[in-house]
């Protein structure tokens, strides 16, 4: 009897732990203290934070029960992430929530979105001077981009081992936008430019909104065709939002659908980072890098809003640039505080909402060209 008590015992998760499942315990409940309690990101953190739970639980090699053993639940979900299905659904979903209406009234906001970008090749290059291979620099420096799916996306195709670092540093990052963007805005502005007001947007018709869609995954898939999987149903979803014939279709991709994949996305996302495949020093360069990626990305936004402002007899409000990010709505919600700040009746969220929008664009062409430029090598 004392045999099989002990023989129990020795097959318990408590018995087969060691210290970095619960390093990974204590990050999860970070996750999910920072998503249920303070409310960031909480469709978001609180699934990797609980899939982080499930994935650090030990148990016996080879029963099929892991994300990375065949034939296991978890693996069969996991597909959905390493195939890129999961990012591309989500996409569906956003471009049934966007509205560009902000961002056709002003479409030099959109250099702004493209600006941004700036930091995923500048970590691309730092990551490719640190000793990554050019598939794991390219991953890597998506990150500056803000963008979760695209991230996930990106780093399936080139890198996968990295999908769980990778995922919950950019994850992590989008969480921090409130700590992370108003230092770097009011550091590269003045208080005179932060004080800046935008004109009025003017009224953008049903048809321009409609025509949209069409032209822009025609323009963007052209340029970018490895940008289809993520643009493709992004822009194809938004045309059933705006087409108003098919609100029953968009009302479903921008719920549920979307919700599904986000669930499923967060919750193997963080079971795919098992303590023993995940702590290595490759996974804390890759925190430092989307740092990195994520401030470049803010400041060269704003920095080139500065630059606009020189030749432009209608000065940009630089802070916009932040939002140059595709962290939706976070950076524009971001932006906007900031402005308020300085004069409570500066209202920048509807500009800061075109130059996110355009940054999901940017950084969905990003990874395309990223993605096209790799393969092979």
């Amino acid at each position: 009897m004392l045999d099989l008590a002990l023989n129990f015992l020795s097959n318990t998760g408590f018995a087969l732990a060691d210290y970095r499942h619960l390093i990974m315990l204590v990050v999860s409940c970070f996750f999910i203290y920072l998503g249920a309690v303070k409310g960031y990101e909480p469709l978001l953190l609180i699934p990797i934070g609980l899939g982080v739970v499930i994935g650090n639980i030990p148990f016996f090699k080879g029963f099929g029960i892991g994300i990375y053993e065949n034939n296991s639940v978890l693996h069969y979900l996991y597909f959905g992430v390493t195939s890129g299905i999961y990012p591309s659904i989500i996409f569906l979903g956003l471009g049934a929530m966007t509205d560009f209406s902000s961002m056709l009234s002003q479409p030099k906001l959109m250099m702004l979105g493209a600006a941004a970008q700036v930091g995923v090749f500048f970590t691309m290059l730092a990551a490719l001077g640190l000793g990554f291979t050019p598939q794991e620099a390219a991953s890597i420096g998506i990150i500056g981009g803000a963008d979760g799916p695209t991230s996930i996306f990106l780093t399936a195709k080139l890198a996968p081992h990295l999908i769980g670092p990778i995922a919950i540093a950019g994850y992590s990052y989008m969480a921090l936008i409130p700590v992370i963007q108003p230092p770097i805005m009011r550091l590269l502005t003045s208080r005179k430019e932060r004080l800046i007001r935008m004109p009025e947007l003017r009224d953008v018709s049903r048809n321009e909104r409609m025509i949209f869609p069409v032209i822009a995954i025609m323009l963007c898939c052209f340029l970018a065709p490895a940008s289809i999987p993520l643009l493709g149903p992004f822009f194809f979803g938004n045309f059933l939002k705006e087409c108003g014939q098919a609100e029953r279709l968009a009302q479903s991709a921008r719920t549920v659908i979307m919700d599904a994949a986000t669930i499923f996305l967060g919750m193997t996302v963080g079971a795919s980072t098992q303590g023993d495949v995940f702590l290595t020093p490759k996974s804390i360069g890759i925190f430092l890098l989307g740092a990195v990626a994520f401030s470049v990305a803010t400041a060269s936004g704003v920095l080139f809003a500065k630059i606009m402002n020189l030749f432009m007899k209608e000065k940009i409000n630089p802070l916009l640039g932040a939002a140059g990010v595709s962290a939706v709505p976070g950076s524009a919600r971001e932006v906007h505080l900031v402005g308020r700040h300085e004069d409570p009746h500066n209202y920048l969220l509807m500009h800061a909402m075109a130059c996110n929008a355009s940054g999901v664009i940017g950084s969905a062409i990003a990874a395309g060209v990223l993605w096209s430029f790799m393969i092979g090598k």
